[in-house]
C-alpha cells in the first residue's frame, strides 16, 4: 500500500542512542546520470488519468515483469513487460469494481495474484501464464472481518502455491494450489498461527519448506510445511509463553528472526530443522537485523553496530554510529547486501515525528569499512526509502537532499559514486511494504511520476554505467 493511499502505521521509536556526535558532513559532489540511462518503458497511465493511480504488485516471473494498474472508473488491468515499449502489453482487463487485493507471487512460469470483487464481496485467487486465455480464475474466498486481504503470505514451495486463508471465524487455514480449482485445497486449520497485517508476513522460507509461528495463549512454537498435509508439522518450541515477533531476516541460507520476550530481544537463526533452530544472543533493548556477510549476521542496537557469529560465538561491537547532536535517536530502517557489503539507512530522530535526516551507510563488517555514503534519503514518519541491490554492483535508494523532492539515486559504495539516476519521482512506500524496485531479467523496473504527471513504468539496465561528467553539488538539486 502506497503512502499516497492514505493512513500511517504507528510504530514506536527505539530507545535513545548512545553514539558519538559529528559535524554535519561537508558538501559532497555527485554524479548525475544523463537522460536515457534510465528511461520510461511505456505510458501505462493515459493522459487525463487519476493522479493517485499507481503501479502495484511488480513481480518477476522468470525474467518477465508483471504488474497491475487500476485506473479510475475501471477494474484492475494486468500487464506484463519484457523491458521494451512494444513488449509491454495488457494481459487482461478486469471489470469495474475488481481491485488488486494483495501481493502476487511467481510459481515457476505462473503468476498467482489475489483480487477483490466489490460486486460479490469475495476475495478471488487468479493465475496467469502471461496470455489472456491463460489468465484464469482459481477460487473464491470470503473476506476477513477487517480491512485487508484474507489471503496471506503467498509463497512458492515445491512447485505449488502455499498461502494462509484467514477465515471469517478468525482461524487461519493453510492452503495449497496448483493453479486449478480442484487442486486448490486446505492442508490444515491452525488456531494461533501468527499472520501480519497488509503485505507484511510472519513466515520464513528455508530450503524446500515454509516456516511459520504459532501461539495459542501459551507456548510460542515454530512450525514447518512442505506443502503437504503429512509435511505440515511442529518443529520447535521457542518460548514457554506468548512472545512477539519483532523482525524477520536472512543471512545466506539461514533464516533469522527476533523475538521480544518482555524487556529482552532474542536473535534466532534457523535452517528449517529443529536442531538448526537456535538462539544466537539476547539483547536488553530493541535491535534491528541488517543482513549477513560470510559466517556473521550484523545488526544495530541504538547507535551500536554489532556482528553475531552464526556458529554461536557471541557478539562483537563493530563500531558506534555518530549522531549530529545528543538529542537524536538513531533508528535503522532498511538494508541490502551487495558485493560483500551491507548498505543500510539510519534515521536520526530529533524532536519531530519525521527524522531530522536519514543517512545511507555501508559496512564490510569492520570499523574502518563502515562509512557514511549519503544524506539525506527520503525522510518521513510513516515510510522508508528503499535500499535495493541491483545485483550488478549498484544500490538504489530515494534521495532527497533538499527535503522536498524525492528522486531515484544510486551508489557503488563511495560518496563519489552516488548520483541521481533520473529526474523523476519514485512513489514512497509504507515501512513494511516491499521495495518499488524489481529486477526482471537484465533490467530493474520501478514506477515513477515523470513529465506526464502520472505514474508510469520505468526501467534501467541492471549493469548501467554513467559516463564521467554531469557533476554538480547535491545542494543544487
Amino acid at each position: 500500500m502506497r503512502v499516497r493511499s492514505g493512513g500511517a502505521l504507528v510504530l514506536a521509536l527505539v530507545a535513545a542512542g548512545c553514539g558519538g556526535f559529528q559535524e554535519a558532513p561537508r558538501e559532497v559532489k555527485a554524479q548525475a546520470c544523463p537522460p536515457g540511462v534510465a528511461s520510461r518503458t511505456k505510458v501505462v497511465n493515459l493522459p487525463g488519468g487519476n493522479l493517485y493511480t499507481g503501479l502495484e504488485g511488480l513481480t518477476d516471473v522468470q525474467g518477465t515483469l508483471y504488474f497491475t494498474v487500476t485506473p479510475a472508473n475501471s477494474g484492475t488491468v494486468l500487464w506484463r513487460s519484457n523491458g521494451t515499449e512494444t513488449g509491454t502489453v495488457q494481459v487482461k482487463v478486469f471489470p469495474e469494481g475488481v481491485f488488486d487485493a494483495g501481493p502476487p507471487v511467481a510459481v515457476g512460469n505462473t503468476l498467482f495474484f489475489p483480487l477483490y470483487d466489490l460486486g460479490t464481496g469475495m476475495n478471488q485467487l487468479w493465475a496467469s501464464d502471461g496470455t489472456a486465455s491463460g489468465t484464469r480464475f482459481v477460487k473464491d474466498f470470503a473476506p476477513a472481518n477487517f480491512y485487508g486481504s484474507s489471503l496471506r503470505s503467498p509463497t512458492a514451495i515445491n512447485g505449488r502455491l502455499l498461502f494462509f486463508y484467514l477465515a471469517e471465524s478468525g482461524i487461519p487455514e493453510l492452503w495449497s494450489s496448483d493453479g486449478t480449482s480442484a487442486g486448490t485445497v486446505v492442508l490444515a486449520s491452525l488456531p494461533g498461527a501468527m499472520l501480519g497485517y497488509f503485505d507484511y508476513t510472519y513466515t520464513l522460507q528455508a530450503g524446500n519448506a515454509l516456516l511459520f509461528f504459532r501461539s495459542q495463549g501459551e507456548a510460542t512454537t515454530l512450525w514447518r510445511t512442505d506443502g503437504t498435509q503429512a509435511g505440515t508439522l511442529f518443529l520447535k518450541q521457542l518460548d514457554a509463553g506468548p512472545v512477539r515477533i519483532e523482525q524477520l531476516g536472512r543471512a545466506g541460507d539461514q533464516g533469522l528472526f527476533v523475538l521480544r520476550d518482555g524487556p529482552n530481544y532474542e536473535v534466532w537463526k534457523t535452517n528449517g530443522t529443529a536442531a538448526g533452530t537456535l538462539r544466537l544472543d539476547t539483547f536488553g533493548q530493541s535491535v534491528h537485523l541488517l543482513g549477513g556477510l560470510g559466517l556473521k549476521v550484523y545488526l544495530t542496537q541504538e547507535a551500536h553496530l554489532y556482528s553475531l557469529s552464526l556458529s554461536g560465538g557471541g557478539r562483537t561491537l563493530v563500531t558506534t554510529l555518530p549522531r549530529d547532536n545528543r538529542n537524536q535517536i538513531p533508528d535503522a530502517q532498511r538494508a541490502a547486501v551487495s558485493e560483500g557489503a551491507i548498505y543500510f539507512s539510519v534515521g536520526l530522530h530529533g524532536m519531530n515525528a519525521a527524522p531530522d535526516s536519514v543517512v545511507l551507510w555501508v559496512t564490510d563488517g569492520t570499523a574502518t569499512g563502515t562509512r557514511e555514503l549519503f544524506r539525506s534519503l527520503h525522510r518521513s514518519d510513516d515510510s522508508y526509502s528503499p535500499v535495493f541491490a541491483t545485483g550488478a554492483g549498484a544500490v538504489l535508494f530515494l534521495g532527497s537532499p533538499n527535503g522536498i523532492s524525492v528522486k531515484p539515486w544510486f551508489t557503488r559504495g563511495t560518496a563519489a559514486t552516488a548520483g541521481q539516476l533520473a529526474d523523476v519521482s519514485v512513489p514512497v512506500v509504507f515501512r513494511l511494504d516491499p521495495e518499488p524496485f524489481v529486477r526482471a531479467g537484465s533490467r530493474v523496473f520501478f514506477p515513477a511520476v515523470d513529465d506526464t504527471g502520472l505514474e508510469q513504468l520505468w526501467s534501467v539496465p541492471a549493469s548501467f554505467t554513467c559516463p564521467p561528467g554531469g557533476i554538480e553539488p547535491l545542494s543544487s538539486r
